[in-house]
């Protein structure tokens, strides 16, 4: 059979861990045999990038801004534990982190449904998509441990010479000092990106942040996303009959947690990173959802939303073979081959990507699945497999 030839190449960014080792099974399973695939492949494991003082990571956006489109494997964002384990030389920052960053983008997550995972939140009817902004706070932050008694300031000195000093405590003892930022600019791009994203999905907007408590911090997103809705987006909104919707995050989480879904809930970094999680939980698996990083200019990197799996991994090289759920590293694959499909105007690759979904959802609602989903089937599956095994029927399907 002749293979789909790609005009264009993606960043392939490749992972850590059981995350790692089933990329390398897709690839060789669901990809290779069909599709003459063309990447620009970049090594983001922990050492790998330690080794490079990250340059590999700020290569690889570089990459995804030149190609337009990137596939990433799930990696590790290293702590003393996972300093101590690969003997690192320093702890780095999160790579996912540097790469939204550098390409000032936001997070889009949506659950994938199947029929016979019921959703544990019986009111949702329909996916909540999470627009999670991806700069800055606690992601880009400085900290400081302190050891005795002191006064904590935060400064500001301006291009002008002019100075800001505020006291922020003064701490009677050891303790921690953070400080985060956020830049308007950004701001203003995760708001467009909201609004044109729910136009393009014909679903409202929800926002929330805790402007009542953070009046300066949270105000300004308030401030900015009201500001380019009303004078952006507002008649446009109206005209597709959708609406944007604003309250404090607190009333956000109680009102979807009863809501039917299908929003775009916009979320601040910290909030989508743990809001995401949630979701995709509730609506089965954190294996089970697409997440795609979408720049203000077009620029486009698919992702798994969990992590590198790191329990599986120890039994994986204890010389098991795990029933690791593969579903969201394949639909970065899928989103990204529909991407860049798309923008290169190759439709029978568009089929493809479509077709390789499809024979996934019917694996799983066939009754073959991995262990995560097994326990939360209706009706229980016929068969629990573990990661190849699946792999293996999405393929005969395929």
């Amino acid at each position: 059979m002749a293979k789909i030839e790609m005009k264009n190449a993606i960043a392939e960014l490749d992972g850590d861990e059981m995350t790692r080792v089933l990329w390398g099974v897709i690839k060789e399973k669901l990809l290779l045999p069909f599709v003459n695939l063309k990447t620009e492949y970049y090594d983001l494991s922990l050492k790998n990038r330690d080794d490079s003082d990250d340059k590999v990571t700020y290569e690889a956006a570089a990459a995804i801004k030149k190609l337009g489109v990137g596939v990433k494997c799930a990696t590790i964002t290293s702590n003393a534990a996972r300093m101590k384990e690969y003997n690192l030389k320093q702890l780095t920052p999160s790579p996912n982190g540097i790469i939204r960053s550098e390409l000032d983008g936001t997070v889009f997550r949506t659950p994938i449904f199947v029929k016979n995972i019921k959703c544990s939140v019986t009111s949702w009817k329909n996916p909540i998509v999470l627009g999670r902004h991806a700069y800055g706070d606690v992601y880009k932050n400085c900290e400081i441990k302190t050891q005795c008694a002191g006064k904590a300031e935060l400064v500001f000195t301006g291009t002008d010479g002019k100075e800001i000093r505020k006291t922020i405590m003064e701490m009677k003892g050891p303790g921690v000092i953070q400080g985060i930022h956020n830049l308007d600019k950004s701001i203003e791009s995760f708001a467009r990106c909201c609004f044109t994203y729910a136009l393009d999905q014909k679903i409202s907007v929800w926002f929330g942040t805790k402007d009542t408590i953070s009046k300066t911090y949270d105000g300004d997103f308030k401030e900015i996303f009201q500001r380019i809705y009303d004078t952006e987006y507002k008649a446009k909104f109206e005209a597709a009959g959708i609406e944007y919707f604003y309250t404090l995050i607190d009333d956000a989480v109680a009102r979807i947690m009863k809501s039917e879904g299908g929003m775009l809930w916009a979320c601040k970094n910290y909030d989508g990173d743990v809001m995401s999680d949630m979701v995709a939980s509730a609506c089965g698996s954190l294996a089970m959802m697409t997440s795609v990083l979408v720049s203000p200019d077009g620029k486009y990197e698919y992702e798994a939303s969990h992590g590198t799996v790191q329990k599986h991994f120890y039994r994986y090289q204890a010389g098991e073979k795990t029933s690791t759920n593969p579903v969201a590293l394949i639909f970065a694959w899928t989103g990204a081959l529909v991407k860049r499909a798309e923008l290169d105007n190759t439709p029978e690759l568009v089929a493809f990507a479509k077709k390789l979904e499809k024979a996934t959802l019917d694996t799983i609602e066939s009754g073959i699945m991995t262990g995560d989903l097994a326990r939360l089937a209706e009706p229980k599956p016929e068969k629990v497999v573990n990661s190849w095994e699946f792999i293996d029927a999405i393929a005969a399907k395929l």
